[in-house]
């Protein structure tokens, strides 16, 4: 057990693994998976619902011979592919706590000859939480991937997430971001909102058709209203590079089961024993209500958040 000012790390059994790891500092508490990994299953205030998603029949398991979802907050490689992006992750981690802060680092994966490792920092007082997602090429060959961190939120809430500036026309002639649609995205769909500022997607628990889409802005943000929680997390982005997915820094995916923010960082090739960082920078709100899906709503609300 390590104490580092109001920081709390200890070994606990969580879901049905003997071996997480607990990080609280009295007001939220994060849980850490060893026993698979890396990843974090668990974000929330103490002693209150977890806003990630679990997936109970996964709980607890490992050493699967097929990639599961599991819930939580994982990191991938993109763009999307398989194999290598579905790379198992379903054995131990090698788990390290200095001060208040942990790292969960994986095996070199087989399948691709990378290592991953998620380096998460709580804030002593208060929500915040920094992570920094690296990636380390371990195999013989420069690599070109990028880092994609994917956060499965619980089901029955809201998605939203913001685009770069507005202007008007004529005063702002050049396009400002790409919108980027998947084969089965469909702007019908009743779960999507959109208002001048912002876009929204709903999790609906009754619809299974998955919805998807993707954008990009320099300050990548995406948030998650379950009940009166309000979860955000938050990155940069660089117009200058190259990122995925036609030029994506922040996607969302939705089904029947769960609902994703991804921030995505920019493609890089990466030569043998080289590796690429993306920080992400959470926060956890509550009592927080949205009256209505407008912008001068969603303006009273995140804005303060986002400053």
């Amino acid at each position: 057990m390590t104490l580092s000012a109001a920081v709390k790390i200890e070994k606990t059994p969580y879901g049905g693994w003997p071996n997480c790891y607990r990080i609280s500092n009295g007001e939220v508490e994060l849980i850490v998976t060893s026993d698979v990994g890396p990843r974090i299953i668990r974000y929330g205030f103490t002693g209150g619902p977890n806003v990630f998603a679990e997936f109970a029949r996964e709980m607890g398991k490992s050493g699967e011979k097929e990639w599961m979802p599991r819930g939580g907050s994982r990191l991938w490689v993109g763009p999307e592919e398989k194999p290598r992006t579905y790379a198992l992750d379903n054995g131990p981690v090698q788990i390290r706590v200095a001060g208040d802060t942990l790292e969960a680092t994986q095996p070199v994966e087989p399948e691709t000859g990378l290592q991953k490792q998620i380096v998460v920092k709580l804030a002593a007082t208060g929500s915040r939480v920094e992570l920094i997602h690296r990636i380390r090429n371990a195999s013989k060959r420069t690599q070109e991937f990028a880092p994609w961190v994917l956060t499965m939120m619980a089901p029955g809430g809201m998605g939203i997430t913001g685009f770069p500036p507005r202007g008007k026309h004529p005063d702002v002639l050049p396009p400002t971001n790409p919108l980027v649609m998947w084969a089965y995205t469909d702007f019908s769909d009743k779960r999507w909102t959109f208002t001048s500022k912002y876009v929204m997607l709903r999790m609906d628990p009754k619809n299974p058709e998955p919805q998807k889409l993707g954008h990009f802005n320099p300050d990548t943000w995406g948030a998650y209203l379950v009940g009166s929680n309000l979860f955000l997390k938050r990155t940069s982005a660089d117009p200058k590079k190259t990122y995925p997915d036609f030029g994506c820094s922040y996607e969302t995916f939705t089904n029947a089961e769960f609902l994703e923010l991804e921030t995505v960082g920019p493609l890089s090739k990466v030569t043998p024993g080289g590796s690429v960082e993306h920080i992400e920078r959470w926060r956890l709100d509550r009592n927080v209500r949205i009256g209505t899906w407008t912008d001068a709503e969603l303006d009273r609300v995140l804005l303060p958040l986002l400053r």
